[in-house]
């Protein structure tokens, strides 16, 4: 079978040392081309320009804009024969159905899938205590290495075990190497919501108090969750599909034949 070719992304950025730890680990299975921001885009969720500016790189292309920008210029334009789509990895965690949205991360393999490309979106869990502190922490690069891993054996096995035809993108997210070796648990997102928003004297601070507790150990997130899984120092691998699920709900179809366009 030849060498599958791999579109590699990020939000944190093209001279990160996450994207970095994954492309050198990757290119021992496959052809990899880097497409991802010039500069940090994190948490930019899907936001999509109409017009980027394309700088050639030594791992591929920088692209000035976001990381949905980067995935559709690279499987539309620049590798169109890309037979997967990797984002990562990301300097912190991904973890959570609420989280999911926001992460410019995620939101490359999200927009992968609608090219109908397989994707892997990638991210480290750092122990902080404050939101946003893993940004400004040095992280080692060896640390990145129980991500790559799992990410080098999912890219090399998960397309040929059919794991794509019922999911299409996985998540994943890795402790620290430091923890040592970890093994893999398939997860859901978790639906825990820790967020708080306290009054102060100039306008209103937002806070989601899930870091500490993880920092603690005291999460509330039952088995089976990423969060949890992460936390017992695991890998979290969440099968998810692309936004947005729709489901038939009878009291929604008797409101809408109730509506009087008229009045």
């Amino acid at each position: 079978m030849d060498e599958p070719s791999i579109l590699l992304t990020n939000d944190d950025g093209i001279e990160s040392a996450g994207l970095r730890a994954l492309y050198d680990t990757l290119t021992d299975v496959g052809d990899v081309t880097v497409v991802a921001p010039a500069e940090d885009q994190s948490a930019v969720g899907r936001s999509l320009s109409h017009e980027v500016t394309v700088h050639e790189h030594d791992l591929g292309h920088a692209i000035e804009g976001t990381p949905a920008d980067c995935t559709v210029a690279g499987l539309g334009s620049l590798v169109p024969d890309a037979d997967i789509v990797v984002a990562g990895c990301n300097q912190g965690a991904n973890l959570g159905a609420y989280v999911l949205g926001r992460s410019g991360t995620v939101s490359a393999a999200v927009e992968a899938t609608f090219f109908d490309v397989p994707a892997i979106s990638v991210s480290m869990y750092i122990p902080v205590r404050d939101d946003g502190a893993f940004e400004s922490t040095q992280v080692d690069p060896d640390s990145y290495a129980e991500a790559a891993r799992a990410t080098e054996y999912l890219v090399e096995r998960a397309p040929e075990t059919g794991v794509f035809e019922d999911a299409d993108y996985l998540n994943v997210n890795a402790p620290v190497a430091e923890w040592g070796p970890a093994e893999m648990a398939v997860t859901f997102p978790s639906e825990v919501y820790q967020m708080t928003a306290t009054r102060e004297e100039d306008g209103v601070h937002l806070h989601d108090r899930i870091w500490e507790r993880m920092a603690d150990g005291t999460i509330p997130d039952p088995e089976g969750s990423d969060r949890r899984a992460v936390v017992d120092g695991k890998v979290s691998v969440s099968p998810l599909t692309a936004p947005h699920t729709t489901e038939h709900h009878e009291e929604l179809d008797a409101l809408a034949e109730t509506y009087d366009p008229g009045a």
